[in-house]
């Protein structure tokens, strides 16, 4: 253990950081194979085993080839996820456009909103506030 200097462990971890880091760059690749749609079952089996029989290689190959449009991919999907969420969001505070449900509990909360004004402002006791919640409630 004396002979392992402190460059060896520098070394032994730059390598090892180095390792991780492809296998994420592998993985990210082996995802965008299968989620690419412009890529026929036969280009996905090609770009599968190249990247796993010759890995260094076919890593490097299907970035610089396909980079461009994995990261359009990236974009596209990272918008999509965007647009969901806000969608889910506007559903679950009660402003989606549609009406039904989501308008009634946004009217709900709008009219607990003015009783709970009206009471701070003296314009109710807090008997009738809460008579009023409850019945808005119910």
């Amino acid at each position: 253990m004396d002979d392992y200097t402190l460059l060896d462990l520098f070394w032994t971890m730059l390598w090892f950081f180095l390792w991780v880091m492809w296998l994420f760059l592998l993985f990210k690749v082996i995802t965008d194979i299968f989620r690419s749609h412009d890529l026929g079952g036969w280009g996905k089996a090609g770009w599968l085993i190249l990247t796993l029989l010759l890995p260094y290689i076919g890593v490097l190959v299907y970035v610089i080839v396909r980079g461009k449009s994995m990261s359009k991919r990236d974009i596209k999907e990272a918008q999509e996820r965007d647009a969901a969420f806000k969608a889910y969001v506007r559903e679950a505070a009660g402003t989606a456009d549609a009406g039904g449900e989501a308008a009634r509990k946004g009217s709900h909360v709008d009219d607990l909103t003015k009783l709970a004004e009206l009471r701070d402002r003296g314009a109710i006791t807090e008997e009738e506030y809460q008579r009023a919640k409850t019945k808005l409630l119910v």
